[in-house]
This record gives structure tokens, sequence and C-alpha cells, in this order.
């Protein structure tokens, strides 16, 4: 680096207010310049500093591994090089703009890199724009990087680092990750639904380890497994001389042995129906007795049941007893399919490397092309599939590493057969056909695939020419004639979902009988009410965005009486609340087991978007709701930052 180069640089650092100088013989002080960036290395991983067309001037510091095999950046151009090393995320190109700004990326080798940019610098004749590198996550790219010299003790993590354990990374495993917390707390039955080998099982042990529960028995049952005839002994057990062959000891049932703890009941859609009837009996009566015996044996125990059939389905066709569905679908977890998260991929992948390079002493590595072409698979065994493939790749591969043209072997990709080429009723130029063509595979690559470098990879381009073709896309339907009222309510839509979502999960907590015996006695001095008041405001401090939390019992069309709130609610058990056209409605829909999103009304509080969700009791009968108030600010200011994610100004 040029000695004039390096005063520039100070004088930049003291426009971004790192520094403060005033003696010009300190500036050019060469051991000055080497402690300010040791000093400045303390605050980021690395500092990189480009003109305004993103041309790299100079680089202090080093992230292993985040280039690639660049040895030298200086001369390339930053935004170029980012559209390859970094996934989908707001492109640095459109970042800078005149104020200090950070954001979050992940780049290749899944770092999550905090990227904070000091823009449009001036120093003695030119403009420069700073940027500032830091991994945020190094225990999560630990996971990642398949040739990490560091030694993983994946056995060692605590069952309380849940997002480690289940090696959790996309948003739609985190929802249910926070619902699967929440029912921990409860001893709600729960019915996990979701693909053959989506991990419901994971998910089910995951609930009693998080709850009270943990250190009583966790029971699985298989009942898809199990011949019908034993299947009733299996659960119920037996006592001597229940039938012939017997033990004469007798055995205990997996609902005894279960007791206090919690029973999974697996392949729950395969029940018999004259066992279904029996199971209901044992969900309403919290007892059972053993075949053959008189005695009852008082139960107190969480069921948790699986299934990866459409049980709505069966119930129409008479194959399973509706009673005993909305008994075991008190809450419901839906476990979303490996081909819809696919940024959890690389994370299982280096997940399971790891754990089958430990159990059959290997020491084998993926390469990162040999992830990219696993992500495009479309895995119809989910994780199971999976973890099976990696164990397969572990003991029969004969090389140190897989690369992707090795990975096929394990994984064949076959391109889909084109039975039909595209329909055109009329001629056009053949340059708008072509790209009307291309904007629909790119536009159902990126629907797919959630990310840039997959969807290249699916269509055969490279990332840069992806990066380019997609950003056209973008930029052609910004420039649509959508009405403003169209941009927002898909806006809303976005943000209702989301709302419905935290609902659904933090309703969770509430206990049933406790609210009904609230209801009662609706008064502060309750020793219910304070419980409640307290899991409701812990509610609003780990979601954030809310103003208030309260649970109200309908009264009729137009009243509602207060049975809880938050430390902060404004009302009081027992005060009556009249509501207006759209809170109304919402509140009918609820009471019929929807949860559901107002639009921004008024009331004499203030301005607020709610979400109610219903209360319901054993029977599936809603006997409260319970909402969430969002401010009109609050609202403006989460539309205006999704408009911005997905490029709708409005």
């Amino acid at each position: 680096m040029k000695f004039s180069f390096k005063i520039e640089i100070i004088i930049l650092l003291e426009k971004v207010g790192v520094i403060k100088i005033k003696s010009l013989s300190l500036q050019t002080n060469k051991s000055f310049v080497n402690a300010l960036q040791s000093t400045l290395l303390k605050i980021y991983d690395e500092i990189i500093i480009t003109d305004i067309h993103g041309k790299i001037k100079e680089n202090f510091g080093k992230i292993k591994r985040l280039w690639g095999d660049r040895r030298n950046l200086i001369g390339m151009n930053l935004f170029e090089i980012e559209k390859q090393l970094f996934h989908e995320e707001l492109p640095l190109e459109d970042f800078n703009n005149e104020y200090k700004r950070s954001i979050i990326k992940t780049s290749w080798n899944n770092k999550r890199v905090l990227v904070t940019c000091y823009p449009d610098i001036k120093t003695v004749d030119q403009e420069y724009i700073t940027w500032g590198f830091k991994v945020i996550s190094r225990n999560d790219s630990v996971l990642m990087e398949s040739n990490t010299d560091e030694k993983i003790d994946f056995p060692s993590i605590s069952k309380k680092e849940t997002s480690r354990l289940f090696v959790m990374k996309s948003q739609s495993m985190m929802k249910v990750l926070s619902t699967v917390e929440m029912v921990a707390k409860v001893s709600s039955s729960v019915l996990l639904l979701g693909e053959s080998g989506v991990g419901k099982e994971v998910i089910a042990r995951a609930i009693h380890d998080l709850g009270p529960r943990k250190n009583q028995p966790f029971i699985p049952v298989n009942c898809g497994a199990i011949p019908d005839n034993l299947l009733e002994s299996e659960l119920f057990g037996y006592v001597d001389g229940a039938f012939s062959g017997a033990k004469k000891e007798g055995v205990p049932g997996k609902f005894e042995l279960a007791n206090n703890g919690v029973l999974f009941l697996d392949e729950i859609g395969e029940m018999p129906l004259n066992l279904q009837v029996k199971l209901l009996r044992v969900l309403q009566e919290r007892e059972i007795t053993p075949l053959g015996s008189s005695k009852s044996i008082k139960l107190d125990i969480q069921i948790i049941a699986a299934t990866n059939k459409n049980i709505k389905t069966l119930v129409e066709k008479g194959q399973f007893r509706e009673d005993l569905y909305y008994r075991l679908n008190v809450i419901p977890i839906e476990i979303p399919p490996l081909r819809e998260r696919f940024e959890e991929l690389p994370y299982l992948i280096n997940f399971f490397l790891h754990k089958y390079n430990n159990l059959y002493d290997r020491s084998v590595q993926i390469e990162q092309d040999a992830i990219d072409h696993m992500s495009i698979y479309e895995w119809p065994g989910n994780v199971r599939q999976l973890e099976n493939t990696i164990e397969r790749i572990v003991v029969t591969c004969t090389k140190p590493t897989v690369d992707a043209s090795a990975v096929q072997e394990y994984v064949p990709i076959a391109q889909e057969t084109v039975k039909t080429p595209p329909v055109f009723d009329h001629l056009m130029p053949l340059q708008d056909a072509v790209n009307l063509v291309e904007e629909q595979l790119i536009t159902m690559a990126m629907e797919k695939y959630k990310s840039l470098k997959l969807a290249a990879k699916a269509l055969n381009v490279s990332q840069p020419t992806m990066s380019r073709k997609y950003k056209r896309i973008l930029n052609n339907l910004s420039k649509q004639n959508i009405p403003l009222s169209e941009k927002r309510k898909i806006l809303e839509e976005q943000l209702n979902n989301r709302l419905r979502s935290v609902a659904i999960a933090t309703a969770a907590i509430i206990e049933t009988d406790e609210v009904m015996e609230l209801r009662k006695n609706p008064s502060v001095k309750n020793p219910i009410f304070l419980k409640i008041q307290k899991q409701l405001t812990m509610v609003i401090k780990q979601e954030g965005g809310m103003k208030w939390a309260f649970i109200f019992e309908v009264i009729d069309n137009e009243t509602l009486r207060t049975i809880a709130g938050d430390k902060d609610f404004v009302m009081q058990p027992g005060d009556l609340y009249e509501v207006g056209a759209e809170f109304a409605k919402v509140a009918r829909n609820a009471m019929k087991g929807r949860v559901e999103v107002t639009p921004v009304y008024r009331d004499v509080f203030g301005e607020w978007k709610s979400c109610l969700a219903p209360v319901m009791d054993q029977s599936g009968q809603v006997i409260a709701l319970i909402g969430y108030d969002y401010s009109k600010e609050y609202v403006e200011a989460e539309l205006s930052k999704m408009g911005k994610v997905l490029k709708i100004n409005i």
C-alpha cells in the first residue's frame, strides 16, 4: 500500500468517527497506522475499503475461507465477488447510501457475517466506502465447514440448546421450535403432522426433554408396527389369566409405563377403530383398566400422537373417529418436508457427516459443490433418507473427499422430461418469447429454492448470470402499474400470516382448566389470574412488537368480558369491552376455532391491529379468546420493512 494512501485511510477513518486526529505528524507515523489497524481488527474481523464503484483499494484482516481461493482482493470488485460468495440477501451494491448501515449476510460456507457500511466518505481528492465484516455465528459456522480442523463435540450439546440439537436453521422450523417450547410447558395433547422421515419422533422427544416431565418416562409406540390383536395388550397391559398364553405375573402396558411422563403414539392413523374407542376413553377419564382386571389405574400423562396421513380424510372416510381426532388435535404441529427447508441441508449434511465419521472412525469430507448438488434434490424420504445417504457415503466412498461428480452416484438427479413445448397462440419477436420462458423458469426456481445459488445450479447457469437476470425481473415487476392498495394488501396478508403464527404458538401456554376456573372468579386476587398475567407478560417480552396480551370471554356479539391480561393491560378482570364491527367479526370467527387478524381499527384506547385465537376445552369447545394488540405505528413500520425486503414500494 502506498504511504499517501495510508494518510487517506486515516482521514477516512476519522470521517466515520472511529478516530480523531489533529496532528499531521501523527497521521504519517507508520507505527501508528499499524497500531490503528490492530485496534480496528478488534472491532471487525476484516475491513475492506472500496471506491464508490466497489473496486477494492485495501483490506485489513482476513476471515478464514470467506473469499474462497482469492488470496489478494485488491483491484477486484467487491460488488461482483460478493454475488458469488453470499446468499440472496440484499446485494451490497444496493446497500450503500448516505447513512451508516448494517446487514447480516450468509456466506457460501454458511458463516453469518455482520457487514457494516460507511458510505460516500470524501478524503483529499476521492470518495471511498468502508466495509466492516464480522463473523457473528462462529459455533454455527463450525457445523457448516466441511474441511474444518476444529473438533465438534455434538454429544455434549445440552438438550436445552434445541436449535443446535435439531440443526434447525429455516424459518419454518424455527416456528415449529417456538411452538415446541410453548407446548413443552403444558400437558395438552399434541398431534404431529408431516411426511415420513421429517423427524416427528425427534420433535416428540424434544417436547418431553424441554418440559417438566423430562425426568419421567418417554414411551414410544408405533401403532402401525404391532399386529392389531396384540396392540391392545401392548397399550393397556394385562393381569394373570387375562387370556391363554398370558404371563403368570402379568405385564404392564405402555400407558402404565409412561405414567407421569409422555406416551408417543406414532402412526396413530393405523390404529384400528375398536382401539380408538378405548383410547378416547383414556383421554377423557385419564385412567386405564388392564386386560383381565377390574381395577383402574389413574394416569397423569401427556399424549403425543403422530401421523403421515391426512387424518381429516380418514375421518371423512369413516376410518378414524372424529371425536378422537378433536381430542388429539388440541395442539397440531405441522413439520415441513425437507424440500421446503433447503437452507438446513448443509447443516444437516455436516451434522450427519460428523456423526458417522466418528461412529465408523472415518474422515470423509464432502465438498461444497457436492452439498450444492444435494441441495437441489427433492429428498422424498426427508431427513431419514438424507441421514441414510450420508451414512452410505461415509461407509462406501473410497476417496477422502466427495465432490459433486462422486455424489451423483448416491443422489442421482434426473432432469424432468418436457412432454410438450410451450404453446404460443400468437406470433411475437423471438427474443420476447425467449425472455418470457426465461422469466418463468427463473421465477419458478427462486420460488422453490429461495436461493440464487441453488436456483442457478438447478437451471445450470452461473450465479452472476442468475443474479443479473433475477434482478432484472424484480426491477420489471416493481415498474408494473400495480395499484397502491393492491401492493399494501399483499404486504398486509404477509404480516397477518406472521401474527397468526405467533398467536398459534403462544396460545399453547395457557391451561384450559385454569381459564375455566378464572371465568368463575375473574379477580386480580385470584392466584390463577396472577399466573396467567405472568405468562402473558412473558409472551410480550419474548415476541416483541405487541402492546397488550389478554383473554376475553364472549358475552354476546358486541360485548366481551376481560378474564386476564398482561401486567400493563388497561382493563381489569371482569371489565366489559364494547367491540366495534371489525373486532366483532374477527371474534365471531375465532369462536368457530379460527385464528383471525383484524384490519387496523380505532377504539377508546387508540388505533390497533388485533389477533385473536380460540382457547378450547378438552371437547374442542371454544371457552375464551386469547388476543394480542399491535399499535398502528408498529404495523406501519413492519409493512415498510417487509416492503423493502419484497421490493414492494407503498
